[in-house]
């Protein structure tokens, strides 16, 4: 985390209202450094999934919060979040063109679920489709989906974005957030 100590209290308000956030479970959330250079406040998470019994590599996210005061021109405002979300999918799945359409939009749901006001929205999802040749041929097809996103939140209340994006990350690796207490049967 990097502050600008003149900053005020709207930056104490964002780090605070991320101190709230209920990380679901399935999704290992720790705090990582920030990116230098970009605001002159930000904070930074990093998670790995961890749900699921016997699932290996199912995926990875990193959230970054930038907060400015002079409100960079494309921002919207003085804060915008910036999320990575990755995981491994099905070979199938990454043939297919509007996996990028479906991804965006469980971007968007996970927003609103957690009615996380917001705007300026802008992301890519990037799907690829590797073969294993040689010394790698026992790897065989694999698939992988990326997405890079990033938007303005509209108050300095950053619990619902934050929520969001766990969602998402669980999301694209193939898993729902469930409810307290609701097991899922893995169906």
């Amino acid at each position: 985390m990097t502050t600008d100590p003149r900053s005020g209290s709207y930056f104490v308000e964002i780090v605070e209202s991320l101190d709230t956030v209920n990380w679901p479970s399935g999704l290992d959330v720790h705090h990582i450094d920030a990116p230098q250079g970009l605001a002159p406040n930000a904070i930074a998470f990093s998670a790995d999934v961890t749900a699921g019994t016997g699932k290996h590599d199912r995926g990875t996210g990193r959230l970054i919060f930038l907060d400015d005061p002079s409100e960079p021109e494309g921002w919207g405002g003085r804060t915008r979040a910036i999320i990575f979300a990755q995981s491994p999918i099905e070979p199938l799945m990454g043939g297919h063109d509007e996996l990028a359409h479906v991804a965006w939009s469980w971007l968007t749901d996970s927003l609103t679920h957690t009615e996380a006001r917001y705007s300026h929205p802008a992301a890519t999802v990037t799907r690829v489709v590797s073969d294993g040749f040689g010394e790698l041929a026992s790897q065989g097809r694999g698939s992988q989906i990326e997405v890079r996103a990033s938007w303005s939140p509209a108050t300095s209340d950053m619990r619902p974005h934050a929520e969001a994006w766990a969602r998402f990350v669980l999301h694209v690796a193939g898993f729902d957030v469930l409810p307290e207490g609701v097991t899922s049967m893995g169906l």
